[in-house]
């Protein structure tokens, strides 16, 4: 299958493409997981705010490219003092204020908005 190359980088080249099924997978399985969930608008509060920095690197005909991108979280707590961590957008995160309390909608873990009160 791999011609000359030794055994151990084939079994590496196949555990790549099972990590790489593997992630499809569950983010279509959220995908769908979502689909199914009500479209939810409850009263919230922003508990706290992160950012996660990617780093990518990519080395295209001896020339290295680095490309970064942010995903941005915020923690929202309702009433009941249950909390949950949802994606959002960087045009909504930086309006987005610790200690706001507003009306959050959201649909299982995908965010929707968050309205100010």
């Amino acid at each position: 299958m791999f011609g000359g190359l030794p055994p151990f980088f084939g079994i590496i080249f196949m555990m790549i493409i099972i990590i790489v099924i593997i992630n499809i997978v569950k983010g279509v399985s959220e995908w769908h997981n979502n689909n199914q969930q009500p479209v939810l608008t409850v009263d919230a509060k922003v508990v706290s705010k992160r950012s996660h920095v990617s780093r990518h690197s990519h080395n295209h005909d001896g020339h290295v490219h680095n490309t970064r991108s942010t995903t941005y979280y915020i923690t929202f707590e309702f009433d009941s003092n249950d909390r949950v961590e949802l994606k959002v957008p960087s045009n909504k995160y930086g309006y987005i204020v610790e200690g706001d309390k507003g009306k959050l909608t959201f649909q299982g873990t995908r965010f929707h908005d968050f309205k100010r009160i």
